[in-house]
């Protein structure tokens, strides 16, 4: 069992919130001649680019799992509407906001997973080795990259299907495609944010890969799949997967037994305190 004990940036959330904040003085003080009350009431052009940013968040968050997922789409909606309100209202100011914009992104990143977890994590040399170390092992892999925001809203849904179904003959495992290139080369998963191919997972029996979600098409794109629990354990089987992985375990610790008839009549006899069997008394 692993912990990953990096620090919460706890700043992303505050600075964030000073993004949204932004947003709404911006909204409400557009023209800034204007009482606010009765800017609310205006239909100016910044109203219309706000409706339309927000029917993309809407959009986006039909397909969000995770609290995270939402928050982050709600701060991307605030960052993209205040640089263009911003250069509306004065191009030096949108400038300077996206300057702020780009520092922000650059120091301040997304709240990593803090909680419990059975996964194993792999680098270049190690992921073939276990892969092939002992194939009567099922393993689930998870290729991912830190700089994916899919992959971080994945990761405590992961870690808590590691902590149920993890076993013996059941093990789970990641890699990061991003710091190890020539593992993405040699698995087919593409690091490009464009293919949507991150995170991915990819079922491996008996050293060798037997499916991976998401499906890739012709074009070398994702398929279009969510990364929730129910979808994780429905198609790769989990429960089937552990049924058969607990059963293997059990088999091995207990070990073959020999039937009676067929053991030495000898080596079956009891020895008594003076050395002598019962079968020669």
């Amino acid at each position: 069992q692993q912990t990953r004990l990096e620090p919460a940036p706890l700043g992303y959330y505050g600075l964030s919130m000073l993004h949204w904040f932004s947003l709404l003085l911006l909204v409400v003080g557009i023209p800034l001649s204007v009482p606010w009350w009765l800017c609310l009431a205006l239909p100016p052009r910044e109203v219309e680019i706000l409706m339309f940013l927000s029917a993309i968040v809407m959009m986006k968050n039909r397909r969000s799992i995770t609290v995270d997922q939402h928050l982050g789409n709600i701060f991307m909606f605030s960052k993209v509407a205040n640089v263009i309100l911003f250069f509306r209202l004065d191009v030096r100011m949108g400038l300077l906001y996206l300057t702020l914009c780009i520092v922000f992104l650059m120091t301040c990143k997304p709240p990593l997973y803090l909680g419990p977890e059975y996964i194993k994590y792999f680098s270049d040399k190690t992921i073939d080795e276990e892969l092939e170390r002992d194939k009567r092992v099922t393993w689930i892999v998870e290729f991912f990259a830190n700089w994916s925001n899919e992959c971080q809203s994945f990761a405590p849904i992961y870690a808590d299907l590691s902590l149920k179904y993890n076993c013996t003959g059941l093990n789970f495992g990641k890699v990061d495609v991003g710091r190890y290139p020539d593992v993405s080369t040699r698995y087919k998963v593409s690091t490009s944010p464009l293919t949507k191919q991150l995170p991915t997972l990819i079922l491996f029996q008996g050293g060798k890969e037997v499916m991976r979600r998401p499906q890739i098409d012709k074009k070398g794109r994702a398929v279009s799949w969510t990364f929730s629990e129910e979808n994780v354990i429905r198609e790769f089987s989990l429960n089937e997967l552990y049924q058969k992985a607990k059963k293997l375990s059990k088999q091995r610790d207990e070990g073959p037994k020999e039937p009676l008839e067929q053991q030495d009549p000898l080596a079956a006899s009891t020895e008594l305190p003076n050395g002598e069997s019962k079968k020669e008394k």
